[in-house]
């Protein structure tokens, strides 16, 4: 099974966080792994910059969204817990919890709102770090293509 995206991994945080305690990221992330039933592997893959791990990132941008749109709170930095808001969506039973389901919340809204008008958002299945790293790639290989056709055409 592939690593959960970020959307994925919304509900169960925030089903985790359901008990009304503080909770550390560290051991979310701890807990979400098991909750997934990550391999060694899945759990230690990196980021394309050998800082973070994927999951713990997806993790940190689930919580990101959550909080954005008022279903979390961070009471200390690198802590959370739920909002009443928080609870008052659990209490529905939703099946899942992405970008779409936030957006009833203004909140979320003015989150989204404020990121560049030019910004072309990647699919909600893709992490931001991962769409940049990709945009990223394909702007390379794209000058090293036309550098190469310039060396090519030079005396």
């Amino acid at each position: 099974m592939p690593i959960p995206n970020y959307q994925s991994i919304m509900l169960p945080l925030l089903k985790l966080a359901a008990d009304d305690k503080v909770h550390r990221v560290r051991d979310a992330v701890d807990h979400l792994e098991q909750y997934f039933r990550l391999s060694l592997e899945e759990k230690r893959e990196l980021m394309p910059d050998g800082r973070r791990s994927r999951f713990s990132y997806y993790v940190a941008w689930a919580r990101t969204y959550l909080k954005k749109a008022g279903l979390l709170e961070d009471p200390k930095r690198g802590e959370f817990r739920i909002t009443g808001r928080g609870r008052e969506v659990l209490a529905g039973r939703p099946t899942a919890i992405d970008s779409k389901l936030l957006q009833r919340f203004d909140e979320f809204n003015a989150f989204i709102g404020r990121l560049p008008k030019k910004l072309v958002l990647p699919p909600p299945d893709v992490a931001p770090e991962d769409a940049l790293q990709s945009a990223y790639q394909t702007l390379r290989t794209s000058l090293a293509a036309d550098l190469l056709e310039q060396f090519r055409r030079s005396s």
